[in-house]
């Protein structure tokens, strides 16, 4: 906060600024939790199938994953209020060609524009709250900001529920332009420049070689999916990897680069990159795989499947202003191993309950898991950011924003490769679908927690509380 008024980016109101903020970012959170819930309302006003459909959330992680590098040069170069203000009226124009789209490519193009502001905000978010903040308070405030993240994707399912049974699918996304547009009027009066600039020439170069990485992404996604064409995603993600070696070289080699990636040589920085990426691919590997299993082996139908997640967000909702407080008071280490002790419990559970589970114990364990992702994820960001100078705190934003989407989307691929050939295999062997399926995901739950064992073991090596300062 001090910093930011050295700079002149003096804030009058503190609890409007970042409640504004959050406001913006919650909204466009919700954006994406809610909207499979719209699925199949959208698969039938459009006359689109499933696979189709997915493009509204597989092209929106492409295209927010092109603008994440990118947000730290535009923190520096843009002031703050104008990039806040550009990115919430990107996402309401993209709103609005959603609302009116006569058919779904008029669709996806909102989406695109929706994508492109996500991309900027989530990286530039909390960037912001780092700066604004004192170091021992980074992580209560980071806290506060998992409580909003995890709000939206406990509140995305029951918002869209309502909507989608009371109006229409375009009501769901009236809703959204309506909030955008308040957030977006009181951040003309309460939104200030608290981010000093450092003006420099956008390398577009660096930019193309970045592409590299929507190509990788790509690949991924398209993992074990059926009638994958087996010779052009090969070539894809070649290219796509020398881009990225070009990308990496460049901006090892430019004064001032697009993303400064000299922050990996900073170990505890790497930690930090590996911890929230093993939480982040526990939650995000529970969101897509519990409610195929309600669906497949409990037999309920879409929208019950994806309430039954409602209490685990809510869980880490309510215990992310927790863990920050005790990252502030005891320590990293502290925090993220009990963390990383429950989301081992939760994958351990998984795999050694045999048979068919219910309801009730998949709830439980779906809350054990994610209940350790608030200890571990948020408080992993805020120690990257404290092992590096202010300056570089948007570069690790960016940073560990992208290394986390890529180690989410690579664990629900794996998963989803796992689960459907493990599967494959026990029925051509002469079980049941139910039998094949149950061995399958326990395939999943073993695989994932060997992964997690490997977390746990990272966090044994952290420093202990009383050398860290706190």
């Amino acid at each position: 906060m001090k910093e930011a008024a050295k700079h002149g980016g003096i804030i009058d109101h503190r609890f409007l600024f970042i409640l504004i903020l959050l406001a913006g970012t919650f909204t466009m959170s919700l954006s994406q939790s809610s909207l499979s819930t719209a699925y199949p309302a959208l698969m039938a006003h459009f006359g689109v199938n499933a696979s189709t459909i997915q493009w509204l959330t597989t092209g929106f992680m492409l295209v927010m994953c092109i603008l994440m590098p990118v947000s730290p040069w535009l923190l520096n170069n843009i002031h703050f209020k104008i990039l806040f203000l550009s990115v919430l009226a990107l996402f309401a124009v993209g709103t609005i060609v959603i609302i009116l789209a006569p058919n779904f490519p008029v669709m996806m193009v909102g989406r695109v524009l929706e994508a492109a502001a996500v991309g900027i905000l989530f990286p530039s978010f909390q960037a912001v709250l780092m700066i604004i903040s004192e170091k021992d308070l980074r992580s209560t405030i980071m806290g506060v900001a998992g409580l909003v993240m995890g709000s939206a994707l406990a509140c995305g399912p029951i918002i869209s529920g309502i909507i989608l049974q009371t109006i229409n699918w375009r009501g769901l996304f009236l809703f959204f332009l309506i909030v955008i547009a308040c957030v977006f009027l009181l951040a003309l009066v309460f939104i200030k420049n608290v981010v000093p600039l450092h003006r420099s020439q956008l390398d577009f170069l660096s930019v193309i070689y970045s592409l590299g990485l929507i190509g990788i992404l790509y690949v991924i996604n398209e993992i074990g999916k059926s009638g994958t064409n087996a010779g052009t995603d090969p070539a894809i993600l070649a290219v796509s990897l020398i881009a990225l070696i070009l990308f990496t070289l460049r901006q090892l080699k430019l004064k001032t680069p697009l993303l400064q990636l000299r922050v990996f040589s900073v170990l505890r920085f790497d930690c930090a990159i590996f911890l929230t990426a093993m939480s982040y691919v526990a939650l995000i590997v529970t969101t897509i795989i519990f409610p195929l299993y309600f669906q497949g082996m409990i037999g309920l139908p879409p929208l019950a499947s994806g309430l039954s997640l409602v209490p685990a967000a809510a869980l880490l909702s309510i215990l992310n202003p927790v863990t920050g407080k005790l990252a502030d008071k005891f320590g990293f280490k502290t925090t993220m191993l009990i963390g990383m002790i429950s989301i081992v419990a939760g994958w351990f559970a998984l795999a050694v309950i045999p048979g068919k589970m219910n309801l009730a114990v998949m709830i439980l364990i779906s809350m054990i898991i994610e209940g350790g992702n608030a200890f571990v994820m948020m408080p992993a960001v805020t120690m990257g950011a404290n092992a590096l100078p202010s300056q570089l705190i948007a570069d690790s934003t960016a940073v560990i924003t992208t290394m986390r989407q890529i180690f989410g989307s690579t664990g629900v691929a794996v998963a989803m490769l796992i689960l459907v050939n493990v599967s494959a295999e026990q029925f051509k062997q002469g079980q049941t679908i139910v039998t094949a399926s149950l061995t399958g995901y326990h395939a999943v739950f073993i695989t994932f927690l060997i992964i997690e064992v490997i977390g746990l073991i990272l966090s044994l090596f952290l420093k202990n509380p009383s050398k860290e300062g706190h």
